[in-house]
């Protein structure tokens, strides 16, 4: 019987070291970020068709969305779409990324207009490659001439350059 109690003993204090070791792990880990719960604090955020939670159309959207901003997210890409020689914002289009003008080369992202005529992502995007943006509406198209350099549309268009449109029947 000793023998047996022994045992039991023993891989008691075996199991209570372990879960010390767990426990002292798990902290360890809260407090240098690496805790897997950690990913909650980063919620992909991105215009989808018809949904009106966006504000503030024709503004530069990065102003208030960037790391030190008021904004809630981080946007990589934000923008308005107008109806061609309107000032009414064009809904529930698509924003494409090229990799070359008019719509060449490979597809890189697309992104939704919402009902507002906005669109944004927090999605992590590069802009060092040379990306040609596109908006369309599956039968008009209008294109960037130039590269974007970034994703912050409004600080230019609306601005410096006409703003972005779409032509529509």
């Amino acid at each position: 019987m000793q023998f047996l109690s022994n045992i039991i003993k023993h891989h008691f204090f075996r199991f209570v070291n372990l879960l010390l070791i767990l426990s002292l792990v798990i902290s360890c880990d809260s407090i240098t970020g690496e805790n897997d719960d950690d990913d909650d604090d980063f919620e992909l955020m991105s215009s989808t068709h018809s949904s009106m939670e966006s504000h503030n159309a024709g503004q530069n959207c990065m102003n208030c969305h960037n790391s030190g901003g008021n904004g809630e997210g981080i946007f990589e890409i934000a923008g308005t779409v107008y109806e061609e020689g309107t000032s009414d914002v064009f809904p529930n289009v698509n924003i494409e990324f090229y990799s070359e003008l008019n719509g060449g080369g490979n597809l890189l992202k697309t992104l939704e207009v919402d009902g507002r005529g906005n669109f944004y992502t927090t999605d992590i995007f590069d802009f060092n490659s040379g990306i040609y943006p596109l908006v369309t509406d599956g039968i008009n198209q209008n294109h960037m001439t130039q590269i974007a350099n970034s994703g912050s549309c409004n600080s230019c268009h609306g601005n410096s350059v006409s703003n972005i449109f779409l032509g529509g029947e």
